[in-house]
């Protein structure tokens, strides 16, 4: 079953009912050896670095997951305010921090007669 999750502090047609706190997913990821190697010939000669850019896709993925499931641990069905930041962790940029964060909540139709 999909969580709805959203940047904004809202979710149209849905009240907030409950706040269960912080929820975050957190991943660090290095490049394989074979994504090095060609992120380093791309380097040299410019342009985009494909493997590079899968790599990140990969870990704010895996970051969005454990993000979803921190949530689901804490009771939530959707998470409001999301937001990604990523730093570097190892020198050189041999390793990627990529943080998921957002907050838990318990939300209900609007107009829901259950309330």
């Amino acid at each position: 079953m999909s969580m709805p999750v959203t940047t904004t502090f809202t979710i149209e047609g849905y009240q907030i009912k409950e706040y269960k706190g912080v929820v975050r997913g957190i991943i660090v990821r290095s490049p394989t050896i074979a994504q090095g190697f060609m992120g380093g010939l791309k380097n040299i000669v410019g342009g985009q670095i494909g493997a590079y850019t899968e790599m990140c896709e990969q870990a704010r993925q895996q970051a969005y997951d454990l993000l979803i499931a921190h949530a689901r641990k804490l009771g939530a069905n959707a998470i409001v305010g999301l937001r990604y930041d990523a730093s570097e962790v190892v020198s050189k940029g041999s390793a990627t921090e990529v943080l998921c964060y957002g907050t838990a909540v318990v939300i209900e139709p609007v107009g829901d007669v259950n309330a």
